[in-house]
């Protein structure tokens, strides 16, 4: 028999449908609820991202945090069953503590006591402006709703240390930037196979950028998904300034230099605006760090070719590992990881708009066929 005592959480008036706190409403075994942070110094030396995702149906919560630092990456990833304490956001060594919903968190990494040079980090992060809605998402494969979620995203700053490859590195008011994103909603996780809809519909090309901006009085959201002939399914670009309506700036569209042989970006140009004020986004890009690595997200589907070559998979958001499961290792990013050209990349980037000088996250992915890149498939890159 289930276990269908009530739970903590179902003392607060949350509730949105006649369940306990402890279900969601659909069935799907995709259903997640994730939120992730970027932390990083202006200067592009580091890069850590950090994330915490639960699966209901699956009845798994995990996390992860990988730290680019130079040319190796730093990751550590746990996984445990999912228990009915959901205000505790914590995975073996890692920790989400909400100290002010929406403003103010603790991310922790406890130290491996056998590993005392490995990952492991305290930082304060608070928000310098209100949260920001994106667009509702949501992808079919046929008739199937594959995709539905609800995200919003903030900006703000860092303070706290953080440890790894037996150095400290404290980070110090104004040097460093963060950006978060919660999103919560149905999600594709691995192990489902994808069946007729996926022979029938197969997906041709995407291309995706994500794009969280802090200004010193500013914050800007870009986002746009684009399918192989360029048709845009995802499209917001908007600026938010505390105390004014949030402004919206039209269809933002980016011009991108890829590195030759690849399709890792270099530098960007976002045209942003209305006809009667136009804006120009300039992107620099510091450091990468490829979320197919470390990070647990999935590399695109063409990964039948990536595993014809020998690439291990690696692991990835709901899967089960056991109770207790902990991973901790480094990635030498100057070897060759074919899971990173199959995997959206972030980007700790420069930016420039109307002679301000910001810092973001410059998240992209472009995969398959892309008309308006001029990417022909799976395998074409840049000259």
């Amino acid at each position: 028999m289930a276990d269908d005592r009530p739970v903590p959480l179902d003392e607060y008036p949350v509730h949105q449908v006649p369940l306990s706190m402890k279900h969601v409403a659909t069935g799907d075994r995709n259903a997640y609820d994730r939120c992730t942070f970027h932390v990083f110094d202006q200067r592009g030396r580091a890069l850590l991202i950090a994330g915490l995702g639960v699966y209901p149906n699956l009845g798994v919560i995990d996390a992860f945090a990988t730290l680019r630092r130079g040319d190796t990456l730093h990751a550590v990833r746990a996984s445990d069953a999912l228990g009915d304490d959901r205000m505790r956001l914590e995975v073996g060594p890692l920790r989400v503590l909400v100290e002010r919903p929406l403003r103010d968190f603790v991310l922790s990494c406890a130290a491996d006591p056998d590993d005392p040079d490995g990952l492991s980090y305290e930082i304060h992060w608070s928000a310098d402006f209100p949260a920001l809605w994106e667009p509702h998402h949501q992808q079919r494969r046929g008739g199937r709703l594959t995709w539905e979620g609800k995200r919003f995203v903030q900006a703000g700053r860092c303070v706290g240390w953080l440890r790894a490859g037996g150095e400290e590195i404290r980070l110090t008011a104004g040097a460093w930037t963060g950006t978060r994103d919660r999103s919560w909603g149905v999600r594709p996780v691995p192990g489902e196979d994808g069946g007729r809809l996926a022979q029938d519909h197969p997906t041709e090309g995407f291309h995706w950028i994500w794009c969280p901006v802090r200004f010193d009085d500013r914050f800007l959201m870009v986002i746009t998904q684009e399918d192989a002939d360029g048709h845009r399914s995802l499209n917001d670009a908007t600026l938010v300034r505390p105390g004014r309506r949030d402004r919206q700036l039209g269809w933002p569209q980016a011009e991108i230099t890829y590195r030759s042989g690849t399709r890792h970006p270099e530098r960007a140009l976002i045209h942003l605006g209305d006809i009667r004020r136009p804006l120009k986004l300039e992107v620099e890009i510091l450091t990468s760090s490829p979320l197919a690595i470390g990070a647990g997200y999935p590399p695109f589907p063409t990964l039948g070719s990536v595993r014809a070559g020998g690439a291990p998979i690696d692991w990835q958001h709901g899967t089960w590992h056991g109770p207790g499961w902990t991973d901790r290792r480094t990635y030498d990013l100057t070897r060759p990881h074919p899971l990173a050209a199959y995997g959206v990349t972030d980007h700790a980037a420069r930016f420039r708009l109307d002679g301000q000088v910001g810092h973001g996250i410059f998240e992209h992915g472009s995969f398959g066929r892309h008309d308006p890149s001029g990417f022909t498939g799976s395998d074409s890159v840049a000259p």
